[in-house]
């Protein structure tokens, strides 16, 4: 499995490319962050899902699933069921 920073690379690469491919379609009313966050990517899914075709919606499962990757390989939370959060 890729290590955190990988991941958080990875997830940054595909945010930027819903914005450059989906933004003015899907993403017209999203703000695009300099660094975004897990949560930031996790945001703009269910837009690229509802507006941006079946290949947004691939985007969008991808961008999920390395959030969740990256979520399993960080640090358990007291906050979240089972020591760690719930996406």
């Amino acid at each position: 499995m890729p290590d955190e920073t990988t991941l958080e690379d990875d997830i940054r690469t595909l945010y930027r490319r819903a914005f450059e491919q989906y933004g003015s379609d899907a993403l017209w009313n999203a703000r695009p962050s300099e660094n975004p966050s897990t949560l930031e990517a996790l945001a703009i899914t269910r837009a690229l899902r509802t507006h941006g075709g079946m290949d947004g919606r691939r985007l969008a499962e991808e961008i999920e699933r390395l959030c969740r990757a990256a979520h399993e390989t960080a640090v358990p939370c007291s906050a979240c069921s089972g020591g760690r959060p719930q996406l």
